[in-house]
């Protein structure tokens, strides 16, 4: 069952986040789910198989000046122990549905490039590789002028 996630479901969510070399704590998760969940533009939404939450997708939109509108994966990850079982297909269905659903005609997703099971995965559901690129962060911390 594919549903909107919840704020509850910050365990379940920070635990699959560990799952993909993304830890964090659930107070972390929830403070920044309750964040998403309240922020328009943005869908969540979480996979169950017997009342489990194994999996979830995070859907954003993106404005650009240089390029269409496009609606991006912020992230997807499916348990251990569920992959290859179609959770992770169900999934994008949700997030591509909720991108329709918005007026987007394009979705990106983007990811590691040691992820090779991953690039598989989205290939087989249609998307297709359009450039390598590197990723830069600087952490702004500190008082503001």
């Amino acid at each position: 069952m594919i549903r909107t996630a919840r704020l509850d479901d910050a365990e379940a969510i920070a635990t699959l986040s560990g799952q993909l070399g993304y830890p964090a704590t659930s107070e972390q998760i929830a403070g920044r789910l309750e964040a998403i969940l309240n922020r328009e533009g943005m869908g969540t939404f979480v996979a169950e198989v017997d009342g489990i939450v194994v999996g979830w997708i995070h859907m954003f939109g993106c404005e650009r000046i240089e390029s269409e509108s496009s609606a991006e994966i912020g992230g997807l990850v499916v348990a251990n122990g569920h992959r290859g079982a179609g959770v992770g297909a169900q999934l994008l269905a949700a997030g591509e549905r909720w991108a329709r659903g918005r007026g987007y005609d394009v979705v990106r997703v983007r990811s590691n490039v040691l992820r090779e099971h991953a690039h598989r995965f989205y290939q087989r559901e249609g998307y297709e590789p359009v450039k390598h690129q590197a990723v830069f962060l600087k952490t702004l911390a500190g008082p503001t002028l």
